[in-house]
């Protein structure tokens, strides 16, 4: 699966990490 994140705030970063180590997705697009 991939994952589009937009923003730039601790929130999506922290986001972006927890989706990184899920099996699940394949990319992440920030």
């Amino acid at each position: 699966m991939k994952v589009l994140v937009i923003g730039s705030g601790g929130r999506e970063h922290a986001l972006v990490k927890a989706l990184k180590s899920s099996p699940q997705v394949n990319q992440v697009l920030v």
